[in-house]
C-alpha cells in the first residue's frame, strides 16, 4: 500500500472529530485539495463545519461526498489501542473512523491527486463535499447546504458517497438508494391503581400489547427489486413506578420504520395512529421523519462503478438499497445519480473499528478508475 495513503489516513484519524466538532479535519483536507488546484468554500451553520472544494468549470460535474465526523469511541480502556491513533494490527488498521468514513476520504484524496497529476487538463469538474454532521442530527450539514441552495449552483451530474457499503469483501455491494426513516414516540395514558383491584384501574401495558403485536406482524409492503420490505422495530419501552403492587398509569415506547418507496410516510403514520385508537386510551405521538427513500435509476454512474470494480477485483458488485440512512437522501433532491460505495462495514461504530490494510489502496484505485471512465480519458 502506498505510504502516502497510510499517512493521509493516519492524519485524519488523529482529528478527534466527534459529531459535530470537526477539530480541524476539514482544514487539513482543504489544504490538501488546494495544493491540487481546488478552490475551497467553507460553510458553518451553528457548530457544524461544511466544506466544498471545486476543480474545473465544465461538464460533467462529479462530486465525491462524505463526512468527517465520527461517533464517540466509548470506553477507551476497551480499545486495544488509542482510537485516535491509526494502529496496525496484523493485516488490519484500527482506529475510530477508519471504515466510517475517513478511510474512504483518504482514498478519495489520493485518487483525485493521482488523477489530476496524470490529467492536469482534464475535462469536467470535480467537487468534494464534506460535513461534520452526518452521524448526528444531520440538520446543519448536507441537508442545510441543499436547503440554502448552496449545492444547486454546482449543477452536480453524479455523486459518489464513500459510505462503507461493502459487507464481506471490498466491492461486493454498492448502494443506488436508501430506505426512508420514520421514528415515533407514543405515550399512552391509563389509570394507575392497586394490582389487587384491577377493576379500578386501566393498565396501559395490557391495552397496548395486542396493538404492538399487530404492528410487529403487519406486512406493510413487499419491497421491490432494490428495496427490502418495510420494517417496524421497537427500540425502547417504559412503564411502571418500580413497585410490583402498582398498576402503571402510563406507558411510552419508541419505534422506527425503515420504509421502501412502496409506502409513504403519511400512510405509515395513519396506520399507527389508527392502531392506537383501538385501545380507547388517550395517547399522543411525537413523529420524527429523518429522510424519504431515494433511488438512482439512471444507469451511467452505476455502470461506471460496476465496470471499475470488476476491472480491479474481477467480480461485479451487488446493487442494493438496504441499510441505514445517509446524506444521499439530501443530495438525491438535487442530483439524480447518487451512488454509495466504500469500505467493509462490519466493524463500524464498534470498539476497535478496523479495515483491511490492502483494501485502502484497492479502493483508491477504483475511485481513480471511476474518474477516468466518467471523463472518458
Amino acid at each position: 500500500m502506498e505510504k502516502n495513503l497510510t499517512n493521509i489516513l493516519a492524519d485524519l484519524i488523529r482529528f478527534e472529530s466527534i459529531t459535530p466538532n470537526d477539530c480541524g479535519c476539514q482544514s487539513y483536507i482543504g489544504n490538501y485539495l488546494q495544493k491540487l488546484g481546488f478552490s475551497i468554500t467553507q460553510k458553518k451553520y451553528g457548530d457544524v463545519d461544511n466544506l466544498i472544494a471545486k476543480r474545473g468549470s465544465s461538464k460533467p460535474v462529479v462530486a465525491f461526498a462524505g463526512h468527517t465526523d465520527v461517533v464517540p469511541a466509548g470506553k477507551i480502556s476497551k480499545w486495544s489501542s488509542n482510537p485516535f491513533e491509526l494502529t496496525k494490527r496484523g493485516e488490519e488498521l484500527v482506529g475510530r473512523g477508519v471504515a466510517d468514513m475517513k478511510g474512504s476520504i483518504a482514498c478519495m484524496l489520493l485518487a483525485i491527486e493521482n488523477f489530476c497529476k496524470k490529467n492536469p487538463e482534464h475535462n469536467g469538474t470535480i467537487i468534494v463535499i464534506l460535513t461534520s454532521d452526518e452521524e448526528g442530527p444531520a440538520i446543519n450539514g448536507i441537508q442545510k447546504l441543499v436547503q440554502e441552495n448552496i449545492l444547486q449552483q454546482y449543477e452536480i451530474n453524479m455523486c459518489l458517497i464513500g459510505e462503507p457499503t461493502s459487507k464481506d469483501m471490498l466491492g461486493d455491494t454498492i448502494k443506488n438508494g436508501r430506505r426512508g426513516s420514520l421514528s415515533g414516540k407514543v405515550n399512552l395514558h391509563g389509570l394507575q391503581g392497586h394490582v389487587a383491584y384491577p377493576q379500578n384501574s386501566i393498565n396501559p401495558i395490557h391495552e397496548v400489547v395486542p396493538i404492538i403485536n399487530e404492528l410487529i406482524n403487519t406486512k406493510y409492503d413487499s419491497g421491490n427489486e432494490f428495496f427490502p420490505p418495510t420494517s417496524f422495530q421497537i427500540s425502547n419501552i417504559n412503564s411502571g413506578v418500580g413497585a410490583d403492587n402498582v398498576i402503571p398509569g402510563e406507558l411510552s415506547f419508541n419505534f422506527n420504520f425503515r420504509y421502501s418507496p412502496e409506502i409513504t410516510k403519511d400512510q405509515l403514520t395513519k396506520l399507527v395512529e389508527d392502531a392506537f385508537k383501538k385501545t380507547g386510551l388517550r395517547y399522543d405521538v411525537e413523529w420524527n421523519h429523518s429522510g424519504e427513500p431515494y433511488l438512482t435509476t439512471k444507469k451511467e454512474l452505476i455502470k461506471v462503478c460496476e465496470e471499475s470494480i470488476n476491472e480491479v477485483l474481477n467480480f461485479k458488485p451487488k446493487i442494493t438499497a438496504d441499510g441505514g440512512t445517509s446524506d444521499g437522501r439530501f443530495i438525491a433532491k438535487i442530483c439524480d445519480q447518487v451512488v454509495e460505495f466504500g469500505l467493509i462495514n462490519k466493524s463500524i461504530h464498534q470498539i476497535d473499528e478496523n479495515i483491511k490494510e490492502e483494501d485502502l489502496s484497492i479502493l483508491s484505485k477504483i475511485y481513480e478508475k471511476i474518474l477516468v471512465k466518467i471523463f472518458k480519458l
